[in-house]
C-alpha cells in the first residue's frame, strides 16, 4: 500500500467545493426558512476564505455551527441546519490540526469575530470518543474514491464525517505505509460561549448526545479502508509478488487497518496465491455493514510474497502474530480467514506438528530424520517444518482452500507457473545448505527444484498426510465456491475441487455459487456475518 503526502489545502479545497454544491442545490429547490439559517450559511462561507486568517476562520466556522445546532432536530432529517452544521463540524476540524504545523490544535483557544466570542476545547477521548492525538490528520469522507467498493456503508445523522488518519516517522509498528486510519465523526457542543469539540468514534457509539438530545451521528465506514488506494496494475503486483517474492520480502508482515482497541477482536484476513491483501476490501466492507461486526471487530490484514514454500509463509505469520502478542499482549484472543493457499497459512497456526510426526511418516520418514540430525532446531528449516499450536487464537474460517492440494498445481499451467518463480537469494541458499539434494527430492517429490508455493500445492505433496494429520485445536468453519452445477461433492470453484476443501469435524460447510475469488459474494459475507456473530455469542 502506497504513501502518498497529504495536500491539506487540496482537501479543504474539496470540502468548501462540495459544501457550497450542497447549498446551491438546495436553494435552488427551496428558500431558506428563517435569518438564522441565512446567518449560519453566510459564516459558513466567510469561514471557507482563505483570505482569513485562522483563527477567523475557527470563528466563523464555531458561528456557523452554533446557529445552525438548535435547529438540528432528531439529526435524521437531511435540513439545511444538518448540512450546514456538519459542514462547519468537519471543516473546522481539518482546519485546526493543519493550520500552522497544528498551532492550534488541542489547546483551549478564545476564538471571536462579528460579534461572537467562544471559548472551544478539545473532548479528551474516552470509550466512544477518539482521542484528539490519535490522528496526525483528517480528510473528508466524501473526497475519497470508492475505487474497490460497490456499496458504501454510510449513516445519515450531525457531525461531520471524516476519516482520521495517523502517519508517524519512523512508521509505528504494524502501519501501512499510508497510515492507519478510522472512521471519525466531529460534533460541536454549545454551552453558551462554551464549545467542546469531539472526535466521536461511530463504530463503537452510532448515537451521542449532541446539543442536548441523542441523535445519530453521520459516518462512512467505507471511506477508511477506501482511503488505502489500490495501484492501477493490481494484478500484476500480485502476480510479481508470487514470480518474484524477493522484491516483496520486505512488506512481509502483520498491518493494522486501524488503531489497535483493546476493546475489540483482532479478526486476521490471509490471503491466497497470486494475490495482496486488498482482495479482502469488499469484504471487510461488507462485514462492516452490520454494527455489531464493526463494534466489536477491528480489521488486520498479513502481507506476503506468495511464491515462497507454505510452510515458510506460515512461519513469517507465526511470528508476526507472536510480535502483536509482545506489542499489545491485553489484546482479544485472534479469529483468522484464510482465503486459498492463505487458508493453509491458517491451517498452521492451529495446529500441533512435531519432528516425530515428520519421523514416523512412510514415505518422507527416512529424509525427515536426516533433515533433524542435520540442523538445529532454531534453523529456518526446522522452524518451518515443526510447530505448536497458537493459543491466543480461538476460531479460524477456510474460503476455497486446498487442504489436499489443487489439480492446477500439477497441470501445465502450474508447471508453467512453478518455472517463472523466483525464490529469494536468502532463502534458496537457506535451504541449499540444509538440505540434500535426496531430501528435497523426498519431501518435495520433485528433484527438478527448490520447494515453491505451486509445488507445495501438487495433490501429490508428500507433506499434506503429515500436516493434515494435525488435529486443529479451535472450531473451524469452511466456505466452498462451486462454480459448476452445485452437485458436490464433486464440484470444483474452478481451482480448488471439493475434495481438496472439504474437512470433517467443521463447525459448519457453506457452498457458495461461485468461483475461486468467492471472498467478496454476498452469500460468502453472509456466512462470515453469522460465524462471527457466533462466535461473539460463545466467547
Amino acid at each position: 500500500m502506497g504513501h502518498n503526502g497529504i495536500d491539506v489545502t487540496r482537501w479543504q479545497g474539496a470540502v468548501a467545493a462540495v459544501a457550497c454544491a450542497i447549498f446551491l442545490t438546495d436553494c435552488a429547490t427551496r428558500p431558506i426558512g428563517s435569518p438564522q439559517e441565512i446567518a449560519a450559511a453566510n459564516s459558513l462561507r466567510a469561514a471557507q476564505s482563505h483570505e482569513l486568517s485562522s483563527e477567523e476562520r475557527a470563528a466563523d466556522y464555531l458561528r456557523a455551527a452554533a446557529l445552525s445546532a438548535p435547529e438540528l432536530g432528531r439529526g435524521t432529517e437531511p435540513t439545511f441546519a444538518r448540512k450546514t452544521y456538519n459542514a462547519a463540524s468537519a471543516e473546522l476540524t481539518i482546519l485546526l490540526r493543519s493550520a500552522d504545523g497544528g498551532r492550534l490544535w488541542n489547546h483551549p483557544l478564545m476564538l471571536g469575530g462579528d460579534g461572537s466570542h467562544y471559548r472551544l476545547r478539545l473532548q479528551p477521548g474516552g470509550y466512544g470518543v477518539w482521542s484528539p492525538d490519535d490522528f496526525t490528520s483528517f480528510v473528508p469522507s466524501a473526497g475519497i474514491k470508492e475505487k474497490l467498493i460497490r456499496k458504501e456503508n454510510i449513516q445519515d445523522g450531525v457531525g461531520g464525517s471524516l476519516v482520521g488518519l495517523r502517519q508517524l516517522s519512523p512508521r509505528e509498528n504494524f502501519a501501512p505505509s499510508k497510515g492507519i486510519s478510522a472512521p471519525v465523526t466531529a460534533t460541536l457542543n454549545f454551552k453558551g460561549a462554551e464549545a467542546t469539540m469531539a472526535l466521536r468514534r461511530p463504530a463503537k457509539i452510532p448515537r451521542a448526545a449532541v446539543n442536548g438530545r441523542l441523535r445519530p451521528l453521520a459516518a462512512d465506514f467505507s471511506a477508511p479502508i477506501s482511503y488505502y488506494e489500490p495501484p492501477p496494475n493490481l494484478l500484476f503486483v500480485g502476480l510479481m509478488a508470487g514470480f518474484r517474492s524477493s522484491n516483496y520480502m520486505q512488506k512481509t508482515g502483520l498491518y493494522f487497518l486501524q488503531p489497535y482497541d483493546p476493546d475489540r477482536i483482532p479478526l486476521v484476513f490471509v490471503h491466497g496465491l497470486f494475490s495482496t491483501p486488498f482482495t479482502w476490501v469488499e469484504t471487510i466492507n461488507g462485514l462492516q455493514a452490520d454494527p455489531d461486526i464493526r463494534k466489536h471487530y477491528q480489521f488486520w490484514v498479513f502481507a506476503y510474497p506468495t511464491g515462497n514454500p507454505i510452510l515458510y509463509s506460515a512461519l513469517r505469520l507465526r511470528e508476526e502474530l507472536a510480535r502483536a502478542d509482545q506489542n499489545y499482549p491485553d489484546h482479544k484472543p485472534y479469529v483468522v480467514i484464510g482465503h486459498s493457499m492463505g487458508g493453509m497459512l491458517t491451517h498452521a497456526q492451529v495446529t500441533t506438528v512435531t519432528e516425530q510426526m515428520w519421523e514416523k511418516d512412510e514415505k518422507i520418514g527416512s529424509a525427515a530424520k536426516s533433515i533433524f540430525a542435520g540442523n538445529s532446531r532454531d534453523s529456518l528449516v526446522v522452524r518451518s517444518m515443526t510447530y505448536r499450536a497458537n493459543p491466543r487464537i480461538k476460531r479460524v474460517v477456510f474460503i476455497c482452500t486446498p487442504h489436499r492440494g489443487s489439480d492446477m498445481a500439477s497441470s501445465g499451467v502450474g508447471k508453467f507457473g512453478i518455472s517463472l518463480i523466483t525464490l529469494p537469494l536468502n532463502i534458496a541458499k537457506t535451504m541449499k545448505d540444509s538440505l540434500t539434494t535426496r531430501e528435497i527430492a523426498q519431501i518435495t517429490g520433485s528433484s527438478k527444484r527448490l520447494p515453491t508455493s505451486v509445488g507445495g500445492l501438487k495433490p501429490t505433496n508428500p507433506a499434506f498426510p503429515v500436516i493434515n494429520s494435525a488435529q486443529m485445536t479451535v472450531p473451524y468453519h469452511s466456505i466452498i465456491g462451486d462454480r459448476g452445477k452445485g452437485d458436490s461433492p464433486h464440484s470444483t470453484d474452478g481451482v480448488v475441487a471439493y475434495w481438496s476443501s472439504h474437512l470433517d469435524g467443521a463447525k459448519s460447510e457453506t457452498i457458495v455459487p461461485g468461483s475461486h475469488g468467492s471472498c467478496a459474494l454476498p452469500q460468502t459475507i453472509s456466512e462470515l456475518d453469522r460465524i462471527l456473530k457466533l462466535h461473539l455469542a460463545t466467547n
